[in-house]
C-alpha cells in the first residue's frame, strides 16, 4: 500500500482540488490552475461555485477526470482544519489513493488542533489514504511537469536528476530554487510539513526506487521515527547518494540524567545516525546545494581512503580549496613520476605539477594536463577551478581531456567571474553533464561529498553485533554493583572495597587500606548520587590511615552512609564511553574524552547500537582528539580494538535488556597496562519490557 500511495501521490493520472475556488490569488485557485496547466486531468469541486468546470462532489470530480481518461488518485485539500476529516473520507470513496493537506490548525495550535488531527489520523487508518501535510506547501515533479503548489515560481523549476526531501514547505521551494541557479533541476520537491502520515522515510525509500533521481538530499527539523528513517536511508544509500542537513545544533536534551544523555543531544544523534546509514551529513544550506551538485558527477568506488586530485589555473584559490580539502579529511596523493612527465610535455616548469596541478594561466594542452591527472592510478576524483578567461574553454577542454583519458574519473568544474560570462559557462557545462560551481569553497564541499559517499560505503568487515546476554535486574544500581555488571561482561575495573560508616566499618577501613595498598579513592556510594565530584563526594590520594579516616569523614558529612574505597589507578587518558536509548533512535552509544569536563569538551562520536565491535572500533578516529590515543607525547597507546568491544559491549547490554536506560563509563581511562573503568553509572526507570512505569 505504501508504494502504491506514493505513485500516485506523486505521479497522479488526476487530481480533486477539494475546496477550489473562483477567486483568482486564493489558494483553492492557484493550486488548481498549477496542476491544470501541467496537462493533468483535474475535477475541481466547490459545492457553492456554480461557475463552469466546478463540481459539486469528489464522487462528481472521479466522474470527470475520468471521462478525460484520467483516474482521481489524488485530492488536494483547500478546506479549513475541521473540514479536513469528511473532505478525507468523501475523496477516499471516490478513488483517491492519496492526498495533500496545506492548511494549518491541527495539532500544532493545541486541543482543539489535536482533537481534529485525531479525526484525520483516523480517516487515514480506515480509508488508507496516504498524506502529505497539514501545513504543507506542497510538492513538485518537474519531468512529469506537476506542480502541486501555491508558489508561483515552482512553475518554471527546472526537471532533473535531483529529490528534495524537507521538512519545511519553505525550504522544499527554497533548495529548488538555489538549484535552479546552479543549473541543476529536480526529479522531485517534497515539503513534509506536520508529517503526520507520510514523512521523510517514505520519500526517501520512493526516491530510491526512482529511476529518473540519481541524488536525494534530505533537509530535518524534526525525526518522530529514527529508526524507520534509518532503515530507509541505508536502503536508499546502497543505490544512490544521500545528502542529510539537520536543523537544531544548539538543541540539548531535557531529558538526559547523565553526561551522556547531555552530549547525545537529538542534533548530534540524528547526525550520526544518519551518517551511520551512509547519508553525507552537511552543515548548512549551502553545503548542502554544492554536496548534491558534486555528488552529480557520479559516485567514486567505495574507498576509506579515496584520493582528489586539483587542476588550477589560479595558485592563489588553489591553496584555499586545497586547505579546506585538508580540513575535510581528503587526501590529495602526490602525483606519480609518470603522471607529472605527461603534465610537463604541456606545462612550464616553473608551474607546480604534483597535486595541485598549477597551470598558470590555462592554455593549450589543457586538456592533456587534465586526462593525465584523471588517469593517476592514486586519482579518483578531479576537481577544475579557473577564473573566466578567453583563452580556454573550459567545458569544450573537460570533454576533450574525457576523450583522451582512459578513466571515468568524476570531474567537478568550479569558476569565478562576471555573472553573464558564469551564467554562460554554467549552461554550456550542465548541458556536457559536467556539475559546476562558484568559488573556491563550493568546489571544495562538493569534492569532499563525493570522497565521504565512498568513505562511507565502506563497511567493517565483521558485521556481527555484540552478543551480550540479559542481565538480572537488581533494586539500585551504585557504583560498586555496576562495576560488578561490568567486570562480569569483561570491563575491569580496579580493585575495590565496600565500607559501611559505622563502627565495625570504619574499624576495617585500615585493613582495606592495606589490602589495597599505595594510594587510595574513596567516594561516596549512593545509587542516587550520579555526579559524585559535584557534592564533594570523592577523595583521592589517601596513603594512610589518618588520611582515609579524614575522608570518611567528610563523605560523612554529606550524607554518605557507605563509602567504595579501590585502589588508584595510574595516569592516563580519560574517556567517557555510555549508552543511552534515545527517545527517538533507540539504543545509542557514545564515545568522546572524559573526566569532569566531557560535557564542556563535547568531543563526541555517537553510533545506534547494537553495533559490531568493528563498526565500534571506528569511532575514535572521529574524535578531534584521536592523537591522544596513539600516544602522545609519549602517553599510553590505547588498543584501539579493546576500545571498540567495550563500546559495543555496552550498546549490546542496552539492547538486551529493556529495563536500562543508561550505562556509563566516565572515565574510563587508559593506561599503559590496558583500560579501566574508574566510574560506572547505571541508570534504570523502564519495566522489564521497556516501558514506562506510568505508561
Amino acid at each position: 500500500m505504501t508504494e502504491a500511495g506514493l505513485r500516485e501521490m506523486f505521479a497522479p493520472r488526476g487530481a480533486m482540488v477539494i475546496g477550489a475556488s473562483t477567486t483568482p490569488g486564493k489558494l483553492g485557485a492557484v493550486m488548481a490552475e498549477s496542476l491544470d496547466r501541467g496537462g493533468l486531468a483535474v475535477g475541481r469541486v466547490n459545492p457553492r461555485a456554480g461557475a463552469p468546470g466546478f463540481v459539486p462532489s469528489a464522487e462528481a470530480a472521479a466522474d470527470h477526470i475520468r471521462s478525460l481518461g484520467g483516474e482521481p488518485d489524488l485530492a488536494v485539500l483547500c478546506v479549513p482544519a475541521g473540514a479536513t476529516a469528511p473532505a478525507l473520507a468523501e475523496s477516499a470513496a471516490a478513488g483517491a489513493r492519496a492526498a495533500l493537506v496545506c492548511s494549518g490548525g491541527f495539532g500544532e495550535i493545541g486541543a482543539k488542533g489535536a482533537r481534529i488531527e485525531a479525526e484525520v489520523r483516523a480517516e487515514i487508518a480506515r480509508t488508507g489514504i496516504r498524506l502529505v501535510g497539514p501545513n504543507s506547501s506542497g510538492f513538485f515533479s518537474p519531468p512529469r511537469d506537476l506542480v502541486a503548489s501555491f508558489v508561483p515560481g515552482a512553475r518554471d523549476l527546472l526537471p532533473g536528476r535531483v529529490g528534495v526531501v524537507a521538512a519545511s514547505g519553505g525550504v522544499n521551494h527554497m533548495l529548488a530554487f538555489q538549484l535552479a541557479t546552479r543549473g541543476v533541476g529536480l526529479s522531485l520537491g517534497v515539503g513534509i510539513g506536520t508529517g503526520i502520515d507520510v514523512g521523510h522515510a517514505d520519500v526517501v525509500r520512493y526516491l530510491a526506487d526512482d529511476e529518473s533521481t540519481d541524488v536525494i538530499a534530505l533537509h530535518i527539523e524534526t525525526v518522530h521515527d529514527g529508526r524507520a528513517l534509518v532503515a530507509a536511508v541505508r536502503e536508499a544509500s546502497r543505490a544512490k547518494p544521500v545528502v542529510a542537513l539537520v536543523v537544531g545544533r544548539t538543541d540539548v536534551s531535557e531529558f538526559a540524567t547523565s553526561h551522556t544523555g547531555a552530549l547525545a543531544t537529538s542534533w548530534r544523534t540524528t547526525r550520526s545516525a544518519l551518517a551511520q546509514a551512509g547519508a553525507v551529513v552537511v552543515d548548512d544550506a549551502d553545503h548542502l546545494l554544492d554536496a548534491t551538485v558534486g555528488l552529480l558527477a557520479g559516485r567514486l568506488a567505495p574507498s576509506a581512503d579515496a584520493g582528489a586530485a586539483l587542476v588550477t589555473g589560479q595558485a592563489g584559490p588553489g591553496l584555499l580549496i586545497a586547505d579546506a580539502l585538508g580540513v575535510a579529511g581528503v587526501s590529495m596523493p602526490r602525483l606519480a613520476e609518470g603522471t607529472q612527465a605527461r603534465i610537463g610535455e604541456h606545462l612550464p616548469p616553473m608551474t607546480f605539477q604534483a597535486n595541485p596541478v598549477d597551470t598558470g594561466r590555462p592554455g593549450p594542452g589543457f586538456s592533456d594536463v587534465v586526462a593525465a591527472v584523471a588517469d593517476d592510478p592514486a586519482v579518483d576524483v578531479v576537481g577544475i577551478y579557473g577564473l573566466t578567461e578567453p583563452v580556454v574553454d573550459m567545458t569544450a577542454s573537460i570533454r576533450r581531456a574525457r576523450e583522451l583519458a582512459g578513466s571515468a574519473v568524476p570531474i567537478v568544474l568550479g569558476m569565478d567571474g562576471a555573472p553573464e560570462e558564469i551564467a554562460d559557462i554554467r549552461s554550456a557545462a550542465t548541458g556536457a553533464g559536467i556539475p559546476f560551481v562558484t568559488g573556491p569553497g563550493a568546489l571544495a564541499r562538493a569534492l569532499a561529498a563525493l570522497v565521504e559517499d565512498a568513505r562511507l560505503r565502506v563497511r567493517p568487515d565483521d558485521d556481527a553485533a555484540a552478543d551480550v546476554g540479559q542481565v538480572a535486574r537488581a533494586e539500585a544500581w551504585d557504583e560498586d554493583a555496576t562495576k560488578s555488571l561490568l567486570e562480569s561482561v569483561g570491563i575491569p575495573g580496579p580493585r575495590r572495597r565496600v565500607i559501611d560508616l559505622d563502627d565495625a566499618g570504619r574499624a576495617e577501613a585500615s585493613r582495606v587500606l592495606a589490602e589495597l595498598g599505595g594510594e587510595v579513592v574513596a567516594k561516596i556510594l549512593d545509587a542516587d548520587v550520579l555526579h559524585k565530584t559535584d557534592i564533594g563526594g570523592v577523595y583521592v590520594g589517601l596513603r594512610d590511615e589518618e588520611s582515609l579516616r579524614a575522608a570518611l569523614d567528610g563523605l560523612q558529612a554529606i550524607g554518605a552512609r557507605r563509602v567504595l574505597v579501590e585502589e588508584m589507578a595510574p595516569g592516563g587518558i580519560d574517556l567517557i564511553v555510555g549508552a543511552r536509548r534515545d527517545p527517538v533512535f533507540g539504543p545509542v552509544v557514545l564515545l568522546g574524552l572524559g573526566g569532569v569536563a566531557a560535557e564542556a569538551v563535547g568531543d563526541v562520536a555517537i553510533r545506534l547500537s547494537p553495533l559490531s565491535a568493528g563498526e565500534a572500533t571506528a569511532m575514535a578516529d572521529e574524535l578531534a582528539a584521536a592523537a591522544l590515543l596513539d600516544g602522545w607525547r609519549g602517553g599510553p597507546v590505547a588498543d584501539r580494538d579493546a576500545l571498540g568491544a567495550i563500546i559495543a559491549t555496552l550498546g549490546g547490554l542496552l539492547a538486551t535488556n529493556p529495563w536500562i536506560d543508561e550505562l556509563e563509563i566516565n572515565p574510563l581511562r587508559v593506561t599503559r597496562e590496558g583500560m579501566v573503568a574508574l566510574d560506572a553509572v547505571l541508570v534504570t526507570g523502564r519495566n522489564d519490557d521497556g516501558t514506562h512505569p506510568d505508561h
